[in-house]
């Protein structure tokens, strides 16, 4: 039978990495104490979405779309998602006869995806701890 992998880390004496449990705003995300990432945040393209965001005040749908190179329905999809999350707002107008799209990161936006980019980083930490045993 397998020996379990804890098993062997307890034999060699090595303990198991500690990565910081990221915490979620309204059940959307991973769940407090869990070692998960955020789902919501953690998806290429929702992720690009609030990375974008968070190096600009404010950015139009075809400028989102343009940096992520995606097509309309994805990105509405899931800046949907950010908006029903309150990661984005939306807000609709018009220059002149053309409809405008702009979107902008909320404060639990940013307080997210700082959780997420600390969570990672210790993920990432973890694993180079790893690699030099």
């Amino acid at each position: 039978m397998a020996d379990s992998s804890a098993a062997r880390r307890q034999r060699a004496g090595a303990s198991a990495p500690r990565v910081p449990a990221p915490r979620s705003a309204g059940g959307r995300g991973a769940a407090r104490g869990s070692a998960s990432l955020d789902n919501l945040i953690h998806h290429r393209i929702r992720l690009g979405i609030v990375s974008a965001l968070a190096a600009a005040e404010s950015l139009s749908f075809n400028e989102i779309k343009a940096l992520l190179e995606t097509t309309d329905g994805n990105l509405s999809v899931h800046a949907r998602k950010l908006e029903e999350a309150d990661y984005v707002t939306c807000t609709k107008t018009f220059d002149g006869r053309r409809p405008r799209t702009e979107y902008r990161l909320t404060p639990v936006g940013r307080r997210e995806l700082s959780r997420y980019l600390t969570h990672m980083e210790a993920l990432i930490q973890a694993t180079r701890d790893t690699l030099k045993r």
